[in-house]
């Protein structure tokens, strides 16, 4: 079984920054569960342009307001607490934060390893242990 703390990730290196998000690895590709899981936390205003084109991705949102365009089809989805989007598709989309933190639960499949930051398009590269 294992049991993780959020508070005991904070700081340690499971907690990764980049330019507008903070992501708490909860679960990684060595804890053997076959997906990530992570908290992501998106301040007001940020604005991410991303494309898992290796990765699908689950996203489960637990508190704040934001929004997440659909490249494909222009489409915008208001997200708050309770709405959950997937990328089941490797789809290109800009993720943007509101008036508050959006406080995220993410899934990845196949499992990040922790080491993964955006490249330049917005995606993580595939990283074996």
């Amino acid at each position: 079984m294992i049991v993780r703390d959020r508070d005991e990730i904070i700081g340690s290196d499971r907690e990764v920054e980049g330019r507008g998000w903070t992501s708490r690895r909860l679960l990684l590709k060595r804890d053997g569960m076959g997906f990530s899981f992570h908290e992501t936390i998106i301040p007001p205003g940020a604005e991410l342009r991303l494309w898992y084109k290796n990765h699908l991705e689950a996203v489960y949102c637990v508190a704040g307001n934001g929004s997440v365009e659909d490249l494909a089809t222009g489409e915008v989805h208001a997200i708050r607490d309770g709405v959950l989007y997937a990328l089941n598709d490797h789809d290109r989309h800009i993720l943007r934060g509101g008036t508050e933190a959006m406080r995220l639960i993410c899934a990845f499949n196949p499992p990040v390893t922790g080491r993964e930051t955006h490249d330049a398009d917005g995606s993580y590269q595939l990283i074996e242990e």
